[in-house]
C-alpha cells in the first residue's frame, strides 16, 4: 500500500475536496491536515504539502507540524489567496525556493508545474497587505493582522486615524487581499466635493437632472459594482447626503439623481476619517445609526511618533517608489535618522515622503546628514550648527553666516552627551560636513580657497567633497 505523501491544509470543505480530488488524479496520496491522527514511517513519506484558506491560524500551525523533519525538503503548495502567502513566499523564508502558487479554479498543468517548484510570481506577493503596509514594529503589526482577518468578509469597515497615516493605503490591501481584488476599487473624498455635488458624484445623473448636466453620468456606486467603494472624509459628509447613505447601505439600492428607476448595487464599504465622530454624534453632526453602519470593524491607524522604529523601512520603500517615478535614491546618516526620530511628525508618513521626495532632489545618490536636513527636523543637534559658525567665524575672522544671531552658550552645555549616547564617528561627519559647506559659501564655491580656509591640501579637500556627495561651484 503506498504512503501518504501529500497534507493538504484547507479551511473550506469545497477547495479541500477539489485539491484532493486533483492530486489523487495526478497519482499522488493526498491526506488532510485534520483527518491526521498520527504520523509513521510506515504510512506517510510528505513530499509535499498544500496550505490554502487558513480560519484557525493555531490549528494549521499544529497541521503543518505533522510533517516533521521533512518540513525541510518538501514542496510547499500555496493557494493565491492564502494568508501564509506572505509568510511562506517571502524572499527571506526558508520555504521560498520550494513555493508553488496554485490559483482555482484548479487546472491540472499548473498543479503540476506547481508540485515541481515553479517560483513564485511577483504578482502575487504584491497583493499581500505586508507589502502595502509598510513596517514590522508592534503597532503596525497589529494593523496587519487586522486587515488579514477582515478582507475576506464583505463587512463595512471604518479607518480611523490622524491626517496623513495610509487610510488609503489600508483600505486599498483590505481590497486587494478580498475576493474583490479583480473588481474594481473606487475612491472618493466626501470632503473635498460640495454637498449639493456629491449625491450626483455618489449616485450619478441623468441627462438634464439639473443645469449643467449635458449627459448621463455614472456614479461611484456603478463604477465600484462587485468591487470596493472608498469614503475618505466620511466625517465631512452633510446630513442630507448621511440620510441618503443609510438608505443605500440598509436596502442595497439607490436611484440617480433625476431618475425613479431603482438600481441595486452590490458593492463593500469601505469608510475614512481623522474626526472623533464620537463627538460629532453628540453635536448633531452625525447620525448615529450611520455611524454603527459603517463601523461595523472599526481599525485604527497608528500616527508615525507611535511607530518611530519602522523610519528605516518606511525610507527603502519610498525610495523604490521614487525610483519608479525616475528619481534618486536618498540615504540617511545614523545623526539623520536619529534626529528624524526625535520629531513629532504631525503630518504623519505622508510628510516623511514629502521629506524623503524632496532630499532625493536636493542630494541625489548621496548620504544626508544631520545639517542637510531642513531645520526643524534637527531637534536638538542643531546647536552643530551654531557651533561650526562659531568655529568657522574664528577661523576666517569674518562674522557668522548664521541668518540669527548665535546665543553665547558655555563649552559644557555645547559638548553635553544625549542620554541615549550617539555614534561618535557619525557625530563629528556631520560638523565636518556643516564646517565643509559654510567655508566653500564663504569663497563662494571655489575649493582652493575652502581649502586654504580649512587649514588642508586642496587635494584632501575634494576627496572629502567626494565622500559626501558635496558638489562644489569652482574647482
Amino acid at each position: 500500500m503506498s504512503k501518504f505523501d501529500v497534507l493538504v491544509i484547507e479551511s473550506d470543505q469545497q477547495k479541500a475536496e477539489s485539491v484532493v480530488s486533483a492530486l489523487q488524479f495526478l497519482g499522488y496520496r493526498p491526506q488532510r491536515g485534520q483527518d491526521v491522527t498520527e504520523v509513521d514511517v510506515a504510512t506517510h513519506a510528505w513530499r509535499a504539502v498544500y496550505v490554502g484558506s487558513v480560519s484557525e491560524d493555531e490549528e494549521a500551525e499544529q497541521q503543518f507540524a505533522l510533517l516533521g523533519a521533512d518540513a525541510s525538503h518538501v514542496m510547499v503548495l500555496l493557494s493565491a489567496d492564502s494568508a501564509w502567502t506572505a509568510r511562506l513566499g517571502a524572499a527571506s523564508s526558508p520555504f521560498a525556493a520550494r513555493v508553488g502558487i496554485v490559483e482555482f479554479p484548479l487546472r491540472y498543468e499548473q498543479l503540476t508545474e506547481a508540485m515541481r517548484g515553479k517560483p513564485v510570481p511577483e504578482q502575487i506577493t504584491v497583493r499581500r497587505p505586508e507589502l502595502r503596509l509598510v513596517g514590522s514594529s508592534g503597532p503596525m503589526a497589529r494593523v496587519n493582522a487586522l486587515v488579514r482577518q477582515v478582507a475576506p468578509f464583505d463587512s463595512s469597515v471604518l479607518v480611523l486615524g490622524e491626517s496623513g497615516t495610509g487610510k488609503e493605503m489600508v483600505a486599498r490591501s483590505i481590497h486587494e487581499c478580498s475576493d474583490r481584488r479583480d473588481k474594481p476599487f473606487v475612491a472618493i473624498n466626501c470632503g473635498a466635493i460640495p454637498a449639493e455635488l456629491l449625491e450626483s458624484e455618489l449616485f450619478g445623473h441623468e441627462k438634464g437632472a439639473f443645469t449643467g448636466a449635458i449627459s448621463t453620468r455614472k456614479g461611484r456606486f456603478e463604477m465600484a459594482e462587485g468591487g470596493t467603494l472608498f469614503l475618505d472624509e466620511i466625517g465631512d459628509m452633510s446630513l442630507p447626503m448621511q440620510v441618503k447613505l443609510l438608505r443605500v447601505l440598509q436596502e442595497r439600492v439607490f436611484e440617480r439623481v433625476g431618475s425613479n428607476r431603482t438600481q441595486r448595487c452590490d458593492v463593500r464599504i469601505i469608510a475614512a476619517t481623522h474626526r472623533n465622530l464620537e463627538l460629532a454624534i453628540s453635536e448633531g453632526r452625525f447620525r448615529e445609526d450611520l455611524y454603527y453602519r459603517l463601523s461595523v470593524f472599526p481599525l485604527e491607524m497608528p500616527a508615525l511618533r507611535e511607530h518611530l522604529d519602522d523610519l528605516h523601512e518606511l525610507v527603502g520603500e519610498f525610495n523604490q517608489r521614487l525610483a519608479r517615478r525616475g528619481l534618486a535614491s536618498v540615504r540617511f546618516s545614523a545623526g539623520a535618522l536619529h534626529a528624524l526620530h526625535g520629531y513629532s511628525w504631525p503630518g504623519n508618513v505622508r510628510e516623511l515622503y514629502n521629506l524623503v521626495e524632496r532630499l532625493s532632489i536636493l542630494y541625489p545618490h548621496s548620504e544626508v546628514r544631520v545639517s542637510d536636513l531642513p531645520e526643524k527636523y534637527r531637534g536638538q543637534q542643531v546647536i552643530e550648527e551654531v557651533r561650526g559658525a562659531a568655529l568657522l567665524s574664528l577661523m576666517t575672522g569674518q562674522p557668522s553666516v548664521l541668518a540669527e544671531p548665535m546665543t553665547v552658550a558655555s563649552s559644557d552645555s555645547l559638548v553635553m552627551l544625549p542620554e541615549g549616547g550617539l555614534d561618535l564617528k557619525d557625530h563629528l561627519a556631520d560638523i565636518e560636513v556643516g564646517l565643509i559647506r559654510q567655508a566653500l559659501d564663504v569663497t563662494g564655491g571655489v575649493v582652493a580657497h575652502a581649502a586654504k580656509l580649512l587649514r588642508m591640501q586642496r587635494t584632501t579637500l575634494v576627496e572629502k567633497l567626494r565622500k559626501y556627495g558635496l558638489q562644489p561651484m569652482q574647482a
